[in-house]
């Protein structure tokens, strides 16, 4: 059996091992069109998992691809059907605030397509991307070529990165651990010292 994952990927084991695929699709799917989850988080997680033979890089490159064109095309949806008004009303909910909505829509605007694709790599505005087009109006059919084309990059992306570094997972954790316990030794100092400078002030004040 591969090791457990490192660092900020070990939260999301229990999710990966219970639910597989599954959680990979749909934690995508509802962080694209705004709802609050570790949709690019699970995806790096369980293209390691991959790496150390416990995923399929490749069904996880597809239902991931899948997964992001589908909820980006419910975000768009929502902002064809609903407009400015439905986001400022329950935007705040799934972290579309009308400040960043103005923001991310005026940006949106000038600078078209292209934005549909880079988007996907910016965290806050990979959330509105779909919903931002809606409502200003692309095309659907332009909008869903974009919206693939930065589907595939960053999955591509993500999902090497996460492969290459899974087939040294063992390596990775070991000097995870073993960082670790300087992390800790070195807060530990930090910690000593302070008190120490706090408590030393103290008697200066009261001598």
């Amino acid at each position: 059996m591969a090791p457990p994952l490192p660092g900020p990927l070990a939260h999301l084991a229990p999710v990966l091992d219970k639910y597989g695929y599954a959680a990979v699709g749909i934690l995508i799917f509802v962080e694209d069109f705004g709802v609050p989850a570790p949709g690019e988080t699970i995806l790096v997680a369980s293209s390691v998992y991959a790496g150390a033979g416990r995923l399929n890089i490749v069904l996880i490159g597809v239902i991931a691809v899948a997964a992001a064109v589908a909820g980006d095309n419910v975000g768009y949806l929502i902002g064809r059907t609903g407009g400015s008004a439905l986001v400022h009303r329950w935007g705040k909910y799934v972290l579309l605030t009308p400040e960043r909505l103005r923001r991310a829509e005026h940006f949106f605007v000038h600078h078209g397509g292209k934005v549909v694709t880079i988007a996907r790599f910016v965290e806050g505005i990979r959330q509105a991307n779909g919903i931002l087009a809606g409502i200003t109006g692309m095309p659907w059919p332009r909008f869903l070529a974009f919206n693939l084309l930065g589907a595939v990059l960053w999955v591509g992306m993500w999902t090497g990165l996460g492969y290459a570094a899974g087939t040294h997972i063992a390596s990775i954790s070991q000097q995870v651990f073993r960082y670790q316990i300087y992390l800790f030794a070195g807060l530990g100092a930090v910690l000593l010292a302070r008190f120490l400078y706090h408590w030393y002030r103290r008697r200066r004040r009261t001598d």
